[in-house]
């Protein structure tokens, strides 16, 4: 279990995460979502320890994180928005790396390398350079990478940035069973279709503070699950109904440009920090 206990991160007078307070039980999968600039990837870096706080503490199954815990530190395995691997190595080159960074013996490095890369589908491309590796790939080898150390917690910043439709699906696929072995894992990310398919819980944060926690239907049913969206002088407007028939009669009486379409993730966010993602 996470616990994030008043957790702050300033940088001189500005303030990335304030006074922020989370607990992300074992084996769920959270999501932290917010705009550019609301913390997320701060959150992540102290929860990686790459930063430490300012003030709050984090908290590992009871046992405060830092940089001195490293039976607490080696639970976490961290992938970056970055594509932080040698471009002349080939898989296993990359998988052996790791494996020798903590110091596990050469059989069980080329166990570990068949087992994961043929359970991310990247066995038949093992010698291929990571050069010549699609997004995809890459993003797919840097799991393998992170589960070398046998993790509890999976900490992913942004991990299908820049993916394509189906290589981003393909990564769902992935993390969902990655997920189902009761492994922890904390995402951020802007697609909001990614969380509501992927995270059991979400926290909206914005300008560094906790905005909403809730499962993502939860808060969509808040909202109202129906949206009529009407358009005035290039000006686009939102409504939320919770009775679907409200939203039509709603939508009747509105004029030739208005739409009916069920409430996103991004709405709720919209409607509490008043701003987009």
């Amino acid at each position: 279990m996470i616990e994030i206990v008043n957790l702050t991160k300033r940088f001189g007078d500005f303030t990335a995460v304030d006074h922020l307070n989370l607990t992300v039980q074992t084996g769920e999968f959270f999501g932290l979502l917010g705009p550019n600039g609301a913390g997320k990837t701060t959150t992540i870096s102290m929860l990686s320890t790459v930063l430490l706080p300012s003030e709050g503490e984090i908290r590992i199954d009871g046992v405060k994180l830092d940089r001195k815990a490293s039976q607490q530190k080696r639970k976490l395995s961290v992938i970056t928005q970055e594509y932080s691997m040698r471009q002349d190595m080939n898989m296993d080159e990359v998988m052996e790396y790791q494996g020798r960074l903590y110091f596990l013996p050469k059989k069980v490095i080329r166990q570990k390398t068949d087992e994961l890369l043929e359970f991310a589908g990247l066995l038949e491309f093992r010698h291929r350079t990571v050069r010549h590796l699609s997004g995809g790939m890459k993003r797919k080898l840097m799991i393998c990478r992170a589960l070398m150390i046998e993790p509890e917690i999976l900490l992913l910043d942004e991990p299908t940035a820049g993916m394509d439709a189906l290589s981003r699906r393909q990564m769902w696929n992935l993390l969902r069973r990655v997920n189902s072995d009761k492994m922890t894992i904390v995402l951020t990310t802007h697609y909001m279709e990614e969380a509501q398919a992927l995270c059991g819980r979400v926290a909206l944060i914005n300008r560094g503070k906790l905005q909403k926690l809730d499962t993502p239907d939860d808060l969509i049913r808040e909202l109202g699950p129906f949206a009529v969206d009407e358009t005035a002088e290039d000006t686009l407007s939102s409504r939320y109904f919770h009775d679907r028939d409200e939203a039509i009669a709603y939508l009747s009486r509105s004029g030739p440009g208005a739409t009916l379409r069920a409430t996103t993730l991004e709405d709720v966010f919209v409607d509490c920090a008043g701003r987009k993602l």
